[in-house]
């Protein structure tokens, strides 16, 4: 592990990273996301009765949206071209919906941020349109799940290091 802070510079200063003299390489990262709920909130998700609309189709769209502005939402990240995004929402009876996104680009710094901003985004997403009948949802556990690429190379989080919320 690396412990020096690089969006940190000589002077103690937040600065954007120099990424100009590193190798353009296939990056991809995966994150997840829980959104805790009351039983009755995810029927009301599952069976399209929502009364905003299709949240899992709506959270899913926001999650793409965002991951393709984190550059303008983190201060520091590099604006990428991404070549993929995906946002899987899955609901796990009975109080739970489990959001999964996995980001993909060819670029010189690597996605992570793209990913965890997008289950981000889709979790706030199903809070908002879902707030109405259930203010006390919790969205727990966002964290990364696997990175590849670039010159740190890759990192899988250990499958026995669980992050299922008991609701």
């Amino acid at each position: 592990m690396n412990d020096i802070l690089t969006h940190v510079n000589a002077r103690g200063e937040a600065h954007m990273v120099d990424v100009s003299e590193k190798d353009v390489t296939h990056r991809e990262a995966v994150a997840e996301s829980w959104v805790c709920m009351r039983p009755e909130t995810l029927d009301l998700i599952t069976s399209g009765s929502a009364a905003k609309g299709d949240v899992i189709a709506t959270a899913r769209i926001a999650g793409i949206l965002a991951a393709k502005r984190t550059s303008e939402l983190i201060p520091l990240c590099h604006p990428i071209a991404l070549t993929s995004i995906t946002v899987d929402i899955t609901a796990c009876p009975p109080d739970r919906a489990h959001i999964v996104a996995q980001a993909r680009c060819d670029e010189k710094t690597g996605v992570e941020m793209e990913a965890l901003t997008a289950a981000s985004v889709a979790a706030l997403t199903i809070y908002d349109m879902c707030k109405a009948v259930d203010r006390g949802m919790e969205i727990v556990c966002t964290r990364l799940l696997m990175k590849s690429g670039g010159k740190s190379g890759r990192f899988e989080r250990d499958m026995d290091d669980r992050c299922e919320p008991n609701g």
